[in-house]
This record gives structure tokens, C-alpha cells and sequence, in this order.
């Protein structure tokens, strides 16, 4: 079962902000570093519309030492780069075709998963069409390791608050169990449902609500502090 952080800090990334460089200094080392909130990315930025959600530090820690106390280790200097790039060119590879994008922001990759390829409509478990897929995402995901999971489920704006929350939450653990099934590190998964909240395309629109049915995986490095 994937850790599930309900009480997420969010940050809230506009194309704008993908050319800030935004400091914070390393309270143990006080050497001035890249902000973990502009690092952080998702699908929407990219594509030129409003950006997504970011799950906080605090979880982004903990499962940080888990991974480093479990033996897994962490990266370090210019080994983050060029570990992000081998991982993204694997994926890219592995999910051409399926309608699954990915997407490099920074050091981060985002991967974006439809819900018309993942689910059915009002449901939570996963199309069997969709399991060939995952595993795909999880044989690189079990190969680089050094990577902590965010796995967010977002609707679009029809029906009743509750239900999207619910229903955005339950498919992000839908997701999470099954990578977690097939021998993705639990410790390095947390899950969130946003519901409406952080729509990428319009929702008075058919296409742009199709757009906003989704689930992402945020892939980001273990570094060390």
C-alpha cells in the first residue's frame, strides 16, 4: 500500500515561472540551492496552460530516509542530471504510442496518463488494456530507483465536489498499488486526489475536459542534502 500525504503543501507553477531561478540555502550545508518549488513541475506548464500540483517537503523527506536508511543511496552533483536523462529516454521509448506523454521539467519528469486510456468513466480500476503499460513504467521505475514517485489523480469539473475528490483519490491509489504489485518500492510512492482542482485545459469544453481526466506520476531525484 502506497504512503498516502493528505495535508500536502501545493505549488501552483505558471509557464512564467519555468525561467525563474529561485534560491533557498541548505539549513546543514547553507549553501544556496535551486527552490524545490521551481524544480517542481507538472504536465500543464509545459504545455503552456496552468501548471499542476507539487506533493511537499515533508513527505519528499521522509521517504528520502527511508530510501537512504534502506541501503538505496542517494545522488549527488551532476550524477542527477544525467541519471533523469537515461531514465527519461527509457520511458520515452517504453510509452511511445500508448498516449502516455512524458514531459522533463528541470530534473523532474512527469508523465501523464489519460484517463481515457487508464479508466472507464466513473471508475477507479484499471482498464486491462492500461496493465501492459504500467509495466512498462515499472521496469524503468525498479531499475532507477534513486527516484521518489508522485502520484496525483485529477478530475474535471462535472459532478459534485466529493465524488471527483474521492474518485481522483481513489485512481491515484489504483495506480500506486498496482506499480507497487509488480515490485515498485512502496516507501518511495505517496498518492494525492486533487479532484478539479488543478485543471489543465478548459473544462467548458469536451477536449478540455478530457484533458483535465487524468492521473500523473511526478518522478523526482533522491538528493543528497
Amino acid at each position: 500500500m502506497a504512503f498516502t500525504n493528505r495535508m500536502p503543501k501545493l505549488w501552483i507553477l505558471g509557464a512564467c515561472l519555468l525561467a525563474v531561478s529561485a534560491c533557498t540555502t541548505n539549513p546543514y550545508t547553507n549553501e544556496r540551492q535551486t527552490s524545490k518549488a521551481v524544480k517542481a513541475g507538472a504536465i500543464g506548464a509545459a504545455i503552456g496552460a496552468v501548471a499542476g500540483v507539487l506533493i511537499g517537503d515533508d513527505a519528499d523527506e521522509r521517504r528520502e530516509k527511508a530510501l537512504i536508511g534502506a541501503g538505496i543511496g542517494a545522488l549527488a552533483g551532476g550524477a542527477v542530471g544525467a541519471y533523469m536523462d537515461v531514465q527519461e529516454a527509457k520511458l520515452r521509448d517504453q510509452l511511445q504510442g500508448t498516449g502516455v506523454s512524458v514531459t522533463r521539467l528541470g530534473d523532474d519528469l512527469v508523465l501523464n496518463m489519460p484517463g481515457n486510456v487508464t479508466f472507464d468513466v466513473g471508475r477507479s480500476d484499471l482498464q486491462h488494456s492500461f496493465a501492459p503499460v504500467l509495466d512498462s513504467v515499472a521496469l524503468v521505475l525498479k531499475e532507477y530507483d534513486k527516484t521518489l514517485i508522485d502520484v496525483t489523480g485529477h478530475t474535471d469539473s462535472t459532478g459534485s465536489e466529493d465524488l471527483n475528490m474521492k474518485l481522483s483519490q481513489r485512481r491515484a491509489d489504483s495506480v500506486a498499488n498496482y506499480l507497487s504489485s509488480v515490485g515498485v518500492q512502496s516507501m518511495r510512492v505517496v498518492t494525492e486526489g486533487y479532484g478539479p482542482h488543478y485543471p489543465v485545459a478548459d473544462n467548458s469544453t469536451t477536449t478540455g475536459r478530457q484533458a483535465n481526466r487524468r492521473v500523473e506520476l511526478v518522478l523526482k531525484p533522491v538528493e543528497q542534502g
